[in-house]
């Protein structure tokens, strides 16, 4: 059984997903168990189930669904890009809207 750095960094990126879903789902909470927990419980549960995964060569037919890192940074950057427009959208907004003056 062999873990490489590309594993440590996929157990990373699962754990900050399935943490906090874990943490809603047992404590039916949208927080969870609070991020660092919620980021502890699913960086062991990924850990754990990646071993397993490995040691019993199980093989779920989704390993050729991937995110790579450049998707995640296209996505960061989208998403800000988005956050931008909103904002931008809002401000306009904002001046357009006459204030009512007493």
């Amino acid at each position: 059984m062999n873990i490489d750095i590309y594993d440590i960094i996929a157990w990373i990126i699962a754990a900050l997903l399935i943490g906090p879903l874990v943490g809603m789902i047992v404590t039916r909470k949208k927080a969870g168990y609070g991020r660092l927990k919620n980021f502890g419980i699913g960086l062991a549960g990924a850990i754990i189930g990646g071993i397993l995964f490995k040691i019993f060569n199980l093989n779920t037919g989704l390993a050729h669904i991937s995110i790579n890192a450049q998707e995640l940074l296209a996505g960061l950057l989208g998403a800000l890009l988005f956050i931008l427009i909103l904002f931008i959208i809002s401000k306009r907004r904002s001046k357009k809207t006459p204030t009512s003056k007493s």
